[in-house]
């Protein structure tokens, strides 16, 4: 028998590894069932797992046990990825704390370092997997370095470059000074920083005139090679073919004509620095200029800047301002606020840098996807389909993709280098004096072939067969750009088909006033800490049932406990049921009541409902019926009505077929509260409730015109009650009863605890008689008449009118009705009805 209070931490003990030790999570593909396949976004073996993986992840256990319930093979594979950028900032700073110099260290020994920084953290990521309940199979676990997926990586690589898709070539790329690589445009945060333009004087050769050149960025005008104007501007257009003179530097440079120089913005003249400023590098390339580096790969100035050689970027503005304005070079400054990179990893503002780097070329992969996406036959299908559209505007603005990082953890770039000769292969090259890339490739790049290099690509193996392309991929909408659309053109190059079938898109968790948890606010939520206080099943069901997929949640510890309290009643319902039914042998619904009637009717619908919900991955809208039909018609209704008949087969049956329902609906969402209620029934076909089958809709059990009625029936009794509470009306008080369906008595009378001694057939003219009228019962309780306080009943009204017009006022907004939990929304419109039949009795009075 269950315990008497619901304790969270003593149900999820041990389960889990009960679940994994019995196999419960591995896939069957030796059976005939369907395939059905997810492979999990890996985590990053930096740490902890956050809120948002936790929510991730829940998404996708719901959907694996959900699939599992159904009859399908299910497949959902774990993995970690090695976060090159990530985990060597924590190594190299957990390195450094020892006195350790990565450099000193060397290449092998730092890579075994690396190794013992990911078993440490893969085996923290485990158990906490283990404490979300996940059922994932560990068996086909995989890690974004293992020997398989670096075979892959390189296999791509190799191919890429033999088809022309991949090329070395120099150009701008964004680089992080703190650590020292380059990153990728997706990898790159723009934030709103206080900066200036600062209007320089470039003085012409030959005359008294000069150019007010405008820049953000003076530090970068040692690496200036050209001044730029319009060819259609007629303010400068003659000056076209002369030269300015550099400030500080005195170095004469040309004045050209270029569409870059917009006349309608600033000045209208621009200073050209191909080697630090993407759109200059293209000005550059047109008019073959020289490309001057001005920094180092630390953003300290290098040579080029003069007696500025050593100082950081901002410390060389300081200065450089300074001399500018004693030598009469600095117009003005004008004060502003601009978005400028930083590098999501470190932080520090990224520099524009001109580097011989690695690329994809993208125009071609892109308009593969771009093509693909016509086709609903072959398309991945977006859910909520509006984020095809960020999709496919990443695909048409897109630029080839920088994959080569500075850095010794991740795939090392197959690609050998002996004077001009460069060779790329799956294996060093033959001869002496070859020296092989140091960089190391993109992690998005492994990452991009996850979901087929995790079932064993390039060979053709029996899982690759059976379960790809997958079936769904679950990841928040911030990483599209990231992972999404590099999976879908990956995989539409090398498989000629898309990576999944849907892609299902959730919202990022913010706190309660909407903003993102950060360090800096110390608004951050550990999910292990909530699971402590408030149990896994609690966690998971508030995270994926709180809005519909694709919007931000808002984090609410409120939302937990009420989900909580929410499972506590679920354990309580359980009780009683387990109490009453543990003498059931036989499943049988004989001489059904029309109570009887009504819930089977109610729990096929829900059957229905749910099914239907959770097919459109619609957790909220699922979850949310659920929640009225287990709060209300379960436990508030037939629970009840069912006390009078506890000694019958039937109830026990109709207990027993609509609590074990409940328990395979909920079991997706509180795998660990279902598990410890389905291992009490006295009638159970297998060991677990994860080998059970899902309810299907049973037509048979519906049962229309009966459901009606007692829908009407319990309508009349909250009417009743509410008539008795409005009119102060005691158990004592006399009454007059007419029920017109014997059907429906013992309802009436167990709900309204009618006592038969107090009805009467001649009622006293002294007493105020109070009536309620419906369908099915005429009753008239009789008190004795008191002087109405019309005072009070007025205030009474007043304040109902108040509250009723607040409560339209929130349903009519779409905004609330559609982000607000379903649940909540559903409490706000029977309160509402319950207000409007109050004031219309209170008038009634008045």
């Amino acid at each position: 028998m269950l315990d008497t209070k619901y304790n969270h931490l003593e149900i999820e003990k041990d389960k889990y590894e009960t679940w994994k030790s019995k196999g419960y999570f591995n896939a069957d593909s030796k059976s005939d069932k369907t395939p059905y396949c997810i492979v999990i976004p890996p985590p990053n073996v930096t740490g902890k797992l956050h809120l948002g993986h936790a929510y991730d992840t829940a998404i996708q256990d719901i959907i694996i046990r959900y699939k599992k319930l159904q009859g399908y093979d299910v497949l959902w594979l774990p993995g970690m990825d090695h976060a090159a950028i990530a985990t060597e900032a924590k190594v190299v700073k957990k390195l450094k704390d020892q006195g350790i110099d990565k450099y000193e260290y060397g290449r092998e020994k730092f890579l075994e370092a690396c190794w013992d920084w990911t078993h440490e953290y893969s085996d923290n990521i485990r158990q906490q997997w283990a404490k979300l309940g996940l059922a994932v199979d560990y068996t086909k676990e995989r890690f974004t370095l293992d020997e398989g997926l670096n075979k892959a990586v390189t296999k791509v690589f190799v191919d890429y470059y033999n088809k022309g898709l991949i090329y070395r070539g120099e150009r701008i790329i964004n680089w992080d000074p703190a650590a020292k690589t380059a990153l990728s445009n997706e990898e790159v945060i723009y934030k709103d920083v206080e900066g200036a333009f600062y209007h320089l004087k470039y003085k012409i050769v030959g005359t008294e005139d000069f150019l007010d050149v405008a820049t953000t960025r003076p530090e970068t005008l040692f690496g200036d090679t050209a001044v730029a104007v319009n060819p259609s501007d007629e303010r400068y257009k003659h000056l076209i073919g002369k030269k300015a003179i550099l400030p500080v530097v005195n170095k004469e440079i040309p004045i050209i004509g270029d569409e870059h120089a917009d006349p309608e913005f600033g000045t209208g003249v621009v200073k050209i620095t191909p080697a630090h400023d993407p759109n200059d590098f293209e000005v550059g390339n047109r008019h073959n200029l020289e490309r001057v580096v001005v920094m180092n790969e630390d953003a300290t100035m290098n040579e080029n800047a003069g007696k500025y050689c050593g100082l950081t970027r901002e410390e060389c503005r300081e200065q450089l301002l300074v001399d500018l304005k004693e030598a009469g070079l600095l117009l003005s400054i004008e004060k502003m606020t601009h978005s400028v990179g930083h590098s999501e990893r470190t932080g520090v503002m990224v520099e524009p840098y001109l580097s011989k780097q690695w690329f994809v070329k993208m125009r071609p992969l892109a308009d593969h996807v771009l093509d693909n996406q016509k086709n609903k036959d072959t398309k991945v299908n977006f859910v909520p389909t509006r984020y095809e559209k960020t999709m496919n505007h990443w695909m048409e603005i897109t630029y080839d993709w920088c994959i080569s990082r500075q850095l010794w953890w991740g795939h090392r770039i197959p690609a050998w280098y002996r004077g001009e000769e460069v060779y790329v292969g799956m294996d060093s090259p033959e001869g002496e004096g070859w020296v092989q890339d140091n960089d190391v490739l993109d992690t998005w790049f492994s990452s991009a072939l996850w979901p087929f290099s995790t079932l064993g690509w390039p060979e053709q193996t029996e899982d690759i067969k059976r379960y790809f392309p997958t079936d769904a991929l679950v990841t928040g909408y911030d990483i599209i750009p990231f992972w999404v659309n590099r999976m879908t053109f990956q995989s539409l190059e090398l498989n000629g088909v898309r990576p999944f079938k849907d892609c299902i898109i959730h919202g990022l968790i913010r706190d309660k006033e909407g903003r993102k948890f950060s360090k800096s606010l110390g608004n951050g939520i550990d999910p292990m800490d909530m699971i402590e206080k408030y149990g896994a099943d609690s966690l998971r069901y508030y995270l994926t049932t709180d809005v519909a997929l694709g919007t931000d949640v808002r984090f609410d510890e409120v939302k937990i406990s009420s989900t909580w309290n929410y499972i506590n009643k679920i354990w309580n319902a359980a009780r009683f049921v387990l109490m009453n039914i543990e003498d059931l042998e036989k499943i049988e619904f004989k001489d059904l009541k029309y109570q009887d009637k009504w819930i089977l009717t109610k729990y096929e619908n829900i059957v229905k409902s749910v099914t239907k919900h959770m097919d459109k991955y619609e957790f909220n809208l699922a979850s949310a019926e659920l929640y009225n039909f287990v709060w209300e018609d379960f436990c508030s209704s037939y629970i009840e009505l069912a006390k009078t008949s506890l000694d019958n087969n039937t109830t026990k049956s109709i207990l027993y077929t609509v609590l074990l329902g409940i328990l395979k609906m909920l079991n997706p969402f509180m795998p660990f509260v279902t598990e410890e209620i389905y291992s009490m029934l006295p009638i159970k076909e297998q060991e677990s409730i994860m080998l059970e089958t899902y309810p299907k809709y049973d037509k048979k059990l519906i049962f229309k015109d009966e459901m009606l009625a007692v829908e009407e029936v319990l309508k009349d009794i909250v009417a009743i009650r509410n008539l008795k509470a409005n009119n102060k009306i005691t158990k004592e008080a006399k009454l007059t009863l007419n029920i017109s369906d014997e059907n429906f008595k013992s309802i009436y009378y167990q709900q309204l605890k009618i006592n038969e001694e107090l009805i009467i057939d001649n009622p006293s003219t002294d007493l105020t008689p109070s009536n309620y009228k419906s369908k099915y019962i005429d009753i008239t309780y009789y008190t004795e008449t008191k002087p109405v306080d019309t005072k009070a009943l007025e205030e009474e009204i007043k304040k109902l009118e108040s509250s009723i017009a607040r409560r339209q006022n929130l349903l009519s907004n779409e905004n609330y009705v559609n982000k607000a939990p379903a649940n909540i929304v559903e409490m706000d419109r029977k309160k509402l009805e319950e207000e409007q039949e109050k004031l219309a009795n209170l008038k009634a009075q008045m």
